[in-house]
């Protein structure tokens, strides 16, 4: 009697958990902030030169945070059981921490940028200082969650949260640079720029770059040498389909190039290109978000 093997296959394909939608709100709490970071630097910590940005800051800082769960919500399959967050709780989880997070710091950036505007210097200062760690929370919780990750080896990095905090500094200064120009040129009776600003926060965005870069590279070197799945994340971002997107976009038009251009006293004096540069910042950290969110779910779970 023979014995006959069989062989059976079965077509299951990849399942994406978060995506676009969730790449969108961890852009957007990033940007929130950074803006919110930079406001705080004159009526924080006393940098008078930075006070034309405290109130623009607060602002898009807070109308960020606002439509940033928005795309949490349309990703979420049972948008009316959000209150369950509040209630099945567990101290272990992100998601959990994250989702008080996601109330107390829009509370506070209403109640610091409510002292601002009625000119009550040090309730300012003290909500805008309270402030400051909560925003570093609401956006490095994200950096968590996917660090939590195991099956996705790409997420699963202890640089993660790290690589998220830095690129909200990276995306909101860049921000920020353009929104003073805006302002500068359009909104206020001399209508010139304040190069002073500009050049300041030019300089301190090269500098994130520097260490964005120095992350990245980092993580993309302890990958290429560990297990095959981190191996394969790698070889996905270098040579794989996500190739052009994180080398080109992400790496040398987002942060090379604009590195270069604020780290050069005199590059950086050259208002547009100091904007396209800040422009390109900005475009390389949302695809940044993209190749790490919708790229770490492209290879199949280990």
């Amino acid at each position: 009697m023979s014995m006959q093997s069989t062989q059976i296959l079965y077509d299951i394909h990849n399942g994406e958990t978060f995506g676009t939608l969730i790449a969108i709100y961890f852009y957007l709490t990033g940007l929130s902030a950074g803006s919110f970071i930079i406001s705080t630097l004159s009526y924080g910590f006393g940098f008078e030169r930075f006070k034309p940005l405290g109130k623009i800051g607060i602002v898009i800082a807070t109308l960020l945070l606002a439509a940033a769960p928005m795309f949490l919500l349309a990703h979420s399959g049972q948008k009316l059981r959000v209150w369950h967050l509040f209630v099945y709780l567990n101290p272990t989880s992100p998601i959990t921490w994250g989702s008080f997070l996601l109330m107390l710091y829009p509370l506070n950036c209403v109640v610091y940028g409510f002292f601002m505007f009625r000119g009550q210097k040090r309730l300012t200062r003290t909500f805008g200082l309270i402030g400051i760690p909560l925003a570093l929370m609401v956006h490095g919780y994200t950096g968590f969650i996917l660090a939590f990750g195991k099956a996705r080896p790409l997420w699963n990095s202890s640089v993660m949260p790290l690589l998220f905090l830095v690129s909200a500094m990276v995306s909101g200064i860049a921000m920020m640079i353009i929104v003073s120009a805006i302002r500068d040129r359009f909104f206020t009776k001399e209508h010139a720029l304040n190069m002073d600003i500009l050049s300041a926060l030019a300089r301190m965005l090269g500098w994130c770059l520097v260490f964005d870069l120095f992350l990245t590279s980092t993580e993309m070197a302890v990958h290429g040498i560990s297990h095959l799945g981190a191996q394969e994340s790698v070889a996905l971002l270098l040579t794989g389909p996500f190739a052009g997107l994180f080398l080109l976009l992400e790496n040398l038009m987002g942060k090379v190039i604009p590195m270069l251009v604020m780290l050069s006293p005199r590059a950086r004096r050259a208002v547009p290109l100091l904007l396209l540069a800040s422009i390109l910042v900005m475009i390389g950290i949302y695809t940044m978000r993209y190749n790490v969110v919708v790229g770490g779910e492209y290879i199949p779970l280990l």
